[in-house]
């Protein structure tokens, strides 16, 4: 890009680098919270989850700039790098199942918030990534139907039985609580 500065190319490539600055400085934290659910808790992956989604964002930062929300191209991004990820690593990595009992057994904390936190992120590791994804778009980002499904690039019906059985799921981990602010 910086191959003919008098014909103002450069100029652009520095205007495209301040405006991705301002964006990642406005909007990073928010992502890794996104991707700290996403990734159930961990925080390691979120971080790395984070960056990729940047790296992306900025490499097709001329698309990204010309959205009507920028802030929710970046989140559809995050997921989507997320479920990718997924599907790479579940062909990398050996599945075990995970016993959400033993699990429950292990989120004793000191204060309730923190138990809480734990119990949750706890029970969003046994979902499958694109029900996590669901759960946390829907019931994190306050996301209708519609625009989960655009954001996951699926139907409305399949968001709503994801959400539907995500929240069974839970629900049988969790017991009869109300962590996510969704009644029976």
């Amino acid at each position: 890009m910086h191959r003919y500065p008098r014909y103002g190319r450069r100029v652009k490539s520095e205007d495209r680098d301040a405006a991705f600055s301002a964006f990642t400085i406005g909007h990073r934290r928010d992502l890794v919270r996104a991707a700290t659910l996403l990734c159930a808790g961990d925080a390691a992956m979120a971080e790395d989850l984070v960056q990729a989604t940047l790296t992306k964002l900025y490499l097709s930062w001329s698309r990204v700039r010309q959205a009507d929300n920028p802030a929710a191209y970046a989140r559809a991004a995050l997921t989507n790098t997320f479920l990718n990820e997924m599907q790479r690593a579940h062909r990398r990595r050996e599945n075990t199942q995970i016993d959400p009992s033993a699990l429950l057994e292990q989120t004793a904390a000191t204060e309730m918030d923190l138990d809480t936190r734990r119990l949750v992120l706890v029970a969003l590791a046994t979902l499958a990534p694109r029900q996590r994804a669901v759960v946390v778009l829907r019931h994190w980002f306050d996301l209708d139907t519609a625009s989960t499904a655009r954001a996951l690039g699926c139907s409305v019906g399949t968001v709503k039985s994801q959400n539907a059985r995500a929240l069974a799921h839970l629900r049988s981990i969790l017991g009869e609580r109300d962590l996510l602010g969704v009644k029976q």
